[in-house]
């Protein structure tokens, strides 16, 4: 698998950029949050080692290929507001999975669309992927709504797919195609 070099992406608000370990602290506050974390495939995290240890995780991912994790922060202030993640390549079919987490306090700007349209640009330029698949909890209207905004296409439910935090779930799946993200885009 290839390595992932260091990269930096920019938007008019954003800076995208490997994580790094002093960003353990802010990355802590936005996993710790029940709220932010309610349709995650995860419980909230509960001690500052679980940043800390995900983030030498992503380290390892950017070395191995295996995915992409990239931290969001205001491009004015440098402040780490999420995160957005390429993962569970499939490269033979030239697919990937698309993650993406977002600070409470920055919902409803419009920072993750702009974040997410970024990271998928770089997903079907360089890493030249054809598809770009999300899972979803289906309640989470919000990620749904940022999912539709992203020309993504709703493409089936994965039933009792997930037991998050002793809670069962099922999963939406989206799909988005490089030809649809491209004729979109023009």
């Amino acid at each position: 698998m290839p390595v992932f070099e260091p990269i930096t992406l920019q938007t008019p608000r954003l800076t995208l950029r490997f994580l790094e370990p002093y960003d353990a602290d802010a990355l802590f506050a936005i996993y710790a949050d029940p709220q932010a974390m309610r349709y995650w495939s995860c419980a909230p995290w509960r001690e500052l080692g679980q940043a800390a240890s995900h983030i030498a995780t992503s380290r390892q991912h950017y070395e191995n290929g295996e995915s992409l994790r990239l931290a969001i922060t205001l491009a004015a202030t440098g402040e780490l507001i999420g995160t957005a993640t390429l993962y569970a390549f499939h490269r033979a079919n030239r697919r990937c999975e698309i993650g993406y987490m977002l600070s409470r306090a920055h919902w409803g700007q419009g920072y993750m669309p702009e974040a997410l349209a970024a990271l998928i640009d770089y997903g079907f330029g360089p890493l030249d992927l054809h598809r770009i698949e999300a899972d979803l909890h289906p309640a989470n209207d919000a990620s749904a709504t940022i999912l539709d905004r992203l020309h993504f296409r709703q493409e089936g439910r994965l039933r009792e797919r997930w037991f998050v935090d002793g809670e069962l779930s099922d999963s939406v799946i989206y799909g988005l195609l490089k030809d649809d993200w491209r004729a979109a885009r023009r």
